[in-house]
């Protein structure tokens, strides 16, 4: 692996979960490796490949100096937790982790290869395996394993260092010990609010939001208004902290049309239907902030 974990005891809790890892280093998976580490757990970050995984060893640096520069940790804190991360290519160096969560890009198909990997590489029978998925049907990815009593949805938000909440989503396999397990990690170790979400495409906040986010990109397409004036409107008329493009530009426009496609195949609601502009934009390489560019220019 790349770089050494911290001590093995950290971070014990009445959950279980004493280690942790993280498929997929990058956007989310970067700042979600990043709250379990602050938290005092051993947390190991698997990406694809070298260059992706200091990719995401200097995200996670980045973003802890900015936390340190601003007050919200101290020198101790900021080294206690860049010692409980390390980074690595091998899936099998999560095999003795307590707790994994996938992080990946919204691929139902990426997600079950993993999830069949997880399952024959992780070694605990109580190992709780977690997607981070913003829209896809937990039960589809717990199917995937041997194993769906321990498989459940965890649901962090960007930036995961930040933001308060976690999505909690059973499916009707997942074992009830599980969920408590989670719930409780999530509260008392990770120090996150958590709701409760049923096993529907795109559980609370995204069946709220992604319309309203769709129906902007609608504005903007059939010329209502600028792309300024619509962030300014749900801005300073509706006190909003970020308009819906900046917002779409911040989550990737990539991740809104996939999650666009699967609220859409659930419900046959035309509100979820992604616009042709979202399309267009993501089949020209425009995602938003990961890429420079997208509903505004970040170069």
């Amino acid at each position: 692996m790349v770089g050494e974990m911290a001590s093995e005891t950290a971070g014990v809790s009445d959950s279980g979960i004493r280690r942790v890892g993280i498929v997929g280093g990058g956007q989310m998976g970067g700042g979600v490796a990043e709250v379990t580490a602050r938290s005092g757990l051993p947390t190991v970050v698997r990406e694809i490949s070298p260059e992706l995984a200091e990719k995401s060893r200097a995200g996670i640096e980045r973003s802890l100096g900015r936390a340190l520069d601003r007050g919200k940790i101290d020198e101790a804190a900021h080294a206690s937790t860049l010692a409980n991360l390390s980074f690595t290519t091998d899936l099998a160096d999560l095999a003795d982790c307590d707790l994994v969560v996938e992080a990946v890009v919204e691929s139902f198909d990426l997600k079950a290869a993993i999830f069949r990997d997880l399952d024959a590489i992780v070694t605990s029978p109580d190992a709780i395996l977690a997607t981070n998925t913003s829209s896809i049907p937990i039960i589809d990815i717990a199917m995937q394993t041997g194993r769906p009593q321990n498989v459940v949805g965890m649901h962090f938000f960007n930036p995961a260092p930040v933001m308060a909440l976690v999505e909690v989503i059973p499916s009707v396999r997942t074992d009830d010990a599980v969920t408590a397990r989670v719930t409780a990690f999530a509260t008392d170790v990770l120090g996150k609010t958590v709701v409760a979400a049923k096993d529907r495409a795109g559980f609370v906040v995204n069946m709220l939001l992604v319309p309203y986010l769709l129906a902007a990109m609608r504005m903007l397409e059939d010329g209502h208004a600028s792309a300024e004036d619509i962030d300014t409107g749900m801005t300073l008329g509706a006190g909003h902290p970020m308009g819906p493009l900046v917002l779409s530009d911040l989550i990737g426009l990539d991740t809104m049309l996939l999650v666009g496609e699967t609220l859409l195949a659930e419900y046959g609601d035309p509100s979820y239907a992604p616009p042709p502009l979202l399309r267009r934009m993501v089949a020209a390489g425009r995602l938003g902030r990961k890429t420079g560019r997208g509903f505004y220019d970040y170069s």
